[in-house]
């Protein structure tokens, strides 16, 4: 199978000035073209540290795509980084350079001389046109043991790389290496259960060799993910339905959702579904539970024993069929919750081990399977 890797350039990144959104992108289109990607790296605006992080990367994979530093300031460096990479000079092209001129004469201006940089490319590079910027992308095929890698070198600004990813890349990738694969992805939501406990239930399926299955644990939800390659859409499909369903079977009720689900979705569709309402209050929480479920109040210093009290007077206030509260304690690491429903009342106190500002997320997201798991219980 194909293999690939990702070189983000740029310093910015590194001192955490800007977040990196294009790896995440570049690596989900090369997961649906069945495409195995090895690894990712960062690198700063060194040339000597760009080449050697991309000679390692042809040593391994089978193309690399690099993102940022084609820019036309002498702190630019992918396109001389690239050259001593594989040993070449860089060259002048004037048909890119006509691409800079073109595009900079759309915004009514002249190109200064400096921008004659973003013209320079590796020799013998396959010039790669962006129509919506000023950086004009370039190709680099390489020979290596009989056959051919490339270097796909593409700008850093999001929209701009991900318009010539799709317009250019992919159909370049597609003839070049022949990708015939997909890649598909299942992620199963769980809540209730920790990653140790969902890991003894499944672990035989996490031998598999096609679907792959893994788990990752966040803030009170641990994912599972089911990852198929096949030829066609359809198969990978089936190869994930058999995996889900004994991952459904073993787990029950722990499961909430898939993919995009996310639990406060999840918990407002079940009460629409049952024509029901709710009402919450949170204390400790920085307005968590509040950002996800409408009509919630925030209530400063809220004590564990006036919460029940307290959300009765909300719930009478507001004639709701049901109300949650929470109340989150940093110092000892703990959360109390409270719920009313027509049934009833119940509390649950709940200690936390983990880092005290994860408490919070992780209160609000067992605070709310606490309630999808009850609003279960009504038919």
């Amino acid at each position: 199978m194909t293999s690939a890797e990702i070189i983000t350039i740029g310093t910015e990144i590194l001192l955490g000035e800007i977040v990196d959104t294009n790896t995440r992108y570049i690596a989900r289109t090369l997961r649906s073209m069945g495409v195995d990607l090895y690894r990712t790296i960062t690198i700063g605006d060194n040339v000597d540290r760009i080449a050697s992080a991309i000679s390692h990367s042809l040593e391994r994979a089978d193309f690399v795509i690099t993102t940022g530093g084609l820019g036309p300031t002498i702190d630019d460096p992918t396109r001389e980084a690239v050259a001593k990479a594989v040993g070449l000079q860089t060259e002048f092209r004037e048909d890119l350079w006509e691409q800079v001129v073109e595009t900079i004469s759309r915004y009514g201006r002249t190109p200064s001389e400096n921008q004659k940089r973003q013209a320079y490319v590796p020799q013998g590079a396959i010039g790669v046109r962006n129509p919506v910027g000023t950086a004009p992308c370039f190709i680099v095929e390489k020979q290596i043991s009989g056959k051919t890698h490339a270097i796909i070198s593409l700008p850093g600004v999001p929209n701009e790389m991900e318009h010539v990813l799709h317009e250019s890349v992919i159909p370049y990738l597609q003839k070049t290496f022949c990708l015939d694969e997909i890649i598909k992805v299942r992620v199963i939501h769980c809540s209730g259960l920790g990653e140790g406990m969902i890991d003894e239930k499944i672990a035989d399926l996490e031998t598999l060799s096609n679907p792959t299955v893994g788990l990752a644990a966040h803030t009170g939800v641990v994912d599972v993910r089911i990852t198929a390659k096949a030829k066609t859409e359809a198969e990978a499909d089936a190869l994930i339905a058999q995996v889900e369903a004994q991952v459904r079977e073993r787990l029950g009720s722990v499961v909430f959702g898939v993919d995009e689900d996310r639990l406060e979705t999840v918990v407002l569709d079940m009460l629409a579904r049952r024509s029901m309402t709710l009402t919450a209050i949170e204390s400790g929480l920085d307005g968590m539970l509040a950002r996800k479920i409408p009509h919630t109040a925030s209530i400063p210093d809220l004590s564990p024993g006036s919460l029940m009290e307290t959300l009765r007077t909300a719930r009478n206030e507001f004639k709701t069929d049901i109300a949650l509260g929470v109340l989150a304690n940093l110092e000892e690491r703990s959360a109390d919750m409270a719920m009313i429903t027509p049934s009833g009342e119940k509390t649950h106190h709940i200690t936390f081990g983990g880092p005290p500002k994860s408490l919070t997320r992780w209160s609000t997201n067992l605070a709310l399977n606490w309630l999808r798991t009850t609003l279960e219980e009504v038919k």
